[in-house]
């Protein structure tokens, strides 16, 4: 879920056995049969301020790199973070994970999100096929990264 954390970067990945949270002091393995609700809150929306404010940034970064070579980095800051609520038969979790997408999520994509989420905590039948639909793409797209309208359409599928 959101970006590929490296290094003690948080992150949430779904895996087959589970919700992984990675990362400095995050890390923890919640097991599907023990999780019973699963969603996202503080997700930022697409919105036009939020893309300007991308291009202000990545153009401010490219000047200040141009005239301080290996200077202080990027000037926008890291990305927006996003959290991951697990629900569990022992406790209640936020997890912390970085968004993906530069300038947010549609809300169409967010609402077709949160029914995923929702759907993998239906029962060990539900999140097996769901899984392997989506492992299946993800082996196939190993690498990529769809845009927001082939996110949208993989969201619907896997929904059903």
């Amino acid at each position: 879920m959101g970006a590929k954390p490296s290094g003690l970067a948080p992150g949430v990945r779904l895996t087959p056995e589970g919700v992984v949270a990675l990362g400095d002091r995050q890390s923890n393995v919640y097991l599907w049969e023990d999780v019973h609700a699963l969603t996202m809150a503080g997700v930022p929306v697409k919105s036009l301020k939020r893309q300007i404010g991308a291009v202000t940034d990545m153009a401010l970064d490219t000047v200040v790199n141009l005239a301080m070579p290996g200077g202080p980095g990027p000037v926008g800051g890291g990305p927006a973070m996003m959290t991951v609520r697990v629900e569990s038969r022992d406790c209640d979790t936020e997890l912390s994970t970085y968004m993906a997408a530069a300038v947010g999520y549609s809300p169409t994509e967010i609402d077709l999100s949160q029914a995923l989420l929702s759907r993998l905590t239906e029962g060990a039948a539900t999140m097996a096929t769901t899984m392997a639909a989506m492992s299946e793409w993800g082996r196939a797209w190993e690498g990529g990264s769809p845009r927001g309208a082939q996110r949208e359409e993989l969201l619907r599928r896997w929904v059903g």
